[in-house]
């Protein structure tokens, strides 16, 4: 199975990507299609055999047309509709004057005078219709199309409405020429061009305003720079960050973007990363440690291999994260879909029912066509359509921004249902390495020198604990005399000086009150190290992996908004008891095996929990996938191969809470958006229809079409209102 995003050009209401998005599925070889109103864009998941121009084929069959395979970095396209718009914008003042002078009281062009000149008048408002029938030429397109694949929308209504107005004047036209003057008060030519210049006006507004919910994904793709500085026999190069090949030693100095991601091999500097990992400070990296494409060099000059350049690296996988995220849906949007796919075919009957209503009654013809056709504008598909995709592209953009990457838009839902929070201790709640946790200096020497005398001699260890400890290396010292003991502990000579560093198994005469240290170390879950100099006791370390510094209070938040929280580790009680005594948890489960983890999760969903996990990703993948969200922490080097839902890309595990806010504020405001876009419709469209006009409630066409766009704006203005989370 391949999968892959695909542009579509044409869509305008939720009509156009549902009848995309079935005349996809029913395809040969397409196993699923998922297409996207707000972003333009097809998520399509198909069989080996065929191909993208097949794919393309099928969409151009639908009535819309495929734009190619989508590329990140030629989506900022100029709108070159923006001056007609501004031309017919002003244009209509003109037309506006002519038809409704009469009726205002002010001079009028002597003639075009409706009156004295109706010939004049009909020709000249008939003529300056065309440049709008014109402009809207693909809407009406459009909406004939989409009657032939028997799948109305919106250009559907709007073409009906238009053509049966444009139709009904141009007849009368021809008979007040042939001699019927009184009919020059049934001509609704400048309706014909307001209703086509205010959809015009909505779609650009509209379109504008969709366009901002793309700006996360769009600062993704400008982080990466178009150059690169090559190191080569002949000294530095200026290349294109195309002409980049894996193996490349690049060259990237203070203030620069690392150009692809790679592997430094000389030097060490402080980077920025906060574009992936949502952290402002600087990380310092060095040699045979990952850097990524984008991230800014502070204070030093590195020379790194290319490792991972185009589709592959970093910066792309997250774009291709949140953009597969973006096309997916959230169970709520079923609704709008189911709505939106009966909601055309209805409104064009009550529109006929209203018509032949009107001329049983004895309405005159005009009114009666007038009523029809605001019944057909007034009514909005699009604020249903947009309800959703605005939502989800909004959250889940903002939410990359933060370090937070969102595999799909169900999980946004998801988040609102969540009562069981299940942490993994090791690399999730602690960080999965040894630290020092507490020293007891009992030597002449300061801290510093203390740790750079076991730091040296340590360095040569592979013992885990030995590691820890060699990170504290400070000034080089000469080893002599270097020996490992099994299960105590290393000796070593420096200068005149015989060290060792180990357990208490090896040493003799412990004093009283070192032992008692020893004992508070312990309890607190420590691994003991004594440093003896010249068989004199000089220091006792303690290490052991140390809790995240915001891991206490981001379980207390969680408890206090009643979330169950229960810790599932592998590790033994003692230890588990310890950490989340610390903590605050109180359910702990010890001692279990991945599967058994699995199968605690399956046992609390069996009791109707739905429940989070939170693991570092490794161990944990199992019950990562069985949980209703998983959510693992991830360098940034290592997105895209995960099995969870949701990746946080540094480790700060009070994330959590910020995506659990994303995903209860995102589904509240899509429940807002279609409450509006529903109640807006049950309002208007009885309006439309006339059957307040006894108590002075009417609209025409004209009106209809405002409403309709104020409508869509609405929904619009509201989703942004997310990207303030």
């Amino acid at each position: 199975m391949k999968k892959i995003i695909l542009k579509i050009d044409g869509m305008s209401c939720s009509a156009c990507s549902n009848h995309i998005e079935k005349y996809l599925n029913k395809q040969k070889g397409v196993i699923d299609a998922s297409v996207n109103l707000v972003m333009g864009q097809a998520l399509i998941h198909y069989e080996d055999d065929i191909d993208i121009k097949t794919l393309g084929k099928y969409i151009n069959e639908s009535g819309y047309t495929y734009k190619g395979i989508y590329d990140e970095k030629k989506e900022t396209k100029k709108d070159k509709n923006k001056k007609y718009l501004i031309i017919l914008s002003l244009l209509i003042i003109v037309i506006m004057y002519i038809s409704m002078s009469h009726m205002l009281n002010i001079p009028t062009i002597p003639l075009l005078n409706m009156m004295n000149h109706p010939i004049n008048y009909a020709t000249c408002l008939c003529l300056l219709s065309i440049p709008y029938l014109i402009y809207g030429k693909d809407i009406i397109i459009k909406g004939i199309k989409n009657i032939i694949h028997k799948s109305p929308n919106m250009d559907t209504l709007v073409t009906i409405g238009v053509l049966v107005s444009f139709t009904y004047s141009l007849v009368n036209m021809i008979l007040i020429i042939l001699g019927h003057h009184t009919l020059v008060k049934n001509l609704y030519f400048e309706s014909v061009c307001m209703i086509i210049l205010f959809i015009k006006i909505g779609r650009y507004i509209d379109k504008n305003s969709k366009e901002k919910t793309k700006e996360a994904i769009k600062e993704l793709v400008k982080v990466t720079p178009e150059s690169a500085l090559l190191k080569t026999k002949q000294g530095e190069k200026e290349i294109t960050i195309d002409e980049v090949k894996i193996g490349d030693i690049l060259i990237v100095k203070p203030g620069m973007k690392v150009a692809v991601d790679g592997e430094i091999t000389t030097g060490k500097a402080h980077f920025d990363e906060s574009f992936i990992t949502g952290e402002s400070t600087p990380t310092k990296k060095e040699q045979g440690q990952k850097i990524v494409a984008g991230s800014i060099n502070y204070d030093g000059i590195v020379e790194y291999k290319a490792e991972k350049i185009g589709p592959k690296s970093t910066i792309s996988e997250m774009i291709h994260l949140v953009l597969e995220a973006s096309n997916s849906k959230m169970p709520i949007s079923k609704i709008a879909d189911k709505v939106s796919f009966y909601f055309t075919p209805i409104i064009i009957t009550i529109s006929i029912i209203t018509f032949i209503t009107y001329l049983i009654l004895g309405t005159p013809l005009n009114t009666s066509i007038t009523s029809m056709v605001t019944v057909l504008l007034v009514a909005c598909p699009c604020a249903l359509g947009l309800a959703t995709p605005l939502a989800i592209v909004i959250s889940i953009g903002s939410s990359a921004q933060k370090g937070i990457l969102i595999k799909t838009s169900e999980t946004l839902e998801l988040a609102s249902h969540i009562n069981t929070i299940v942490f993994d201790k090791t690399g999730t709640l602690t960080y999965g390495t040894l630290n020092i946790s507490k020293i007891y200096n009992y030597s002449q020497y300061n801290e510093k020198e203390l740790l750079n005398i076991v730091a040296n001699i340590e360095t040569n260890s592979t013992h885990p604990i030995s590691q820890a400890l060699s990170n504290y290396k400070t000034k080089e010292l000469k080893i002599t005399n270097y020996k490992e003991l099994i299960g105590l502990g290393i000796t070593a000579q420096i200068n005149d000086k015989i060290y060792y560093i180990g357990n208490s198994k090896n040493i003799k005469n412990i004093k009283k009150e070192y032992k008692k240290d020893e004992e508070t170390l312990s309890k607190k879950g420590n691994s003991i190290i004594y440093v003896v100099e010249n068989n004199n006791i000089i220091g006792l370390i303690g290490v052991k992996d140390i809790i995240k510094e915001d891991s206490k209070r981001t379980i207390k938040k969680l408890k206090e908004l009643g979330y169950d929280i229960i810790m599932l580790t592998g590790d033994n009680e003692t230890t588990a008891n310890i950490i989340s005594q610390e903590l605050g948890i109180t359910k702990v489960i010890s001692n279990v095996m991945p599967n058994e983890k699995t199968n605690y999760i399956k046992k609390i969903q069996a009791e109707g929990k739905k429940v989070m996990m939170v693991g570092d990703g490794i161990n944990d993948a199992p019950s990562l996938t069985t949980a209703d969200i998983g959510v693992s922490f991830k360098n940034s080097t290592d997105i895209a191969t995960n099995s969870s839902n949701v990746i946080i890309t540094n480790n700060k595990i009070e994330k959590i809470i910020t995506f659990i806010k994303i995903g209860k504020k995102t589904l509240k405001n899509i429940k807002q958006n279609l409450f509006w876009a529903f109640i807006y419709n049950i309002l208007m469209i009885p309006i439309a229809i006339g059957l307040f006009k006894k108590i002075g409630i009417e609209i025409n066409p004209m009106i209809a079409t405002c409403t309709m766009m104020l409508s869509s704006l609405c929904v619009v203005f509201n989703a942004l209102r997310l990207k303030k989370i």
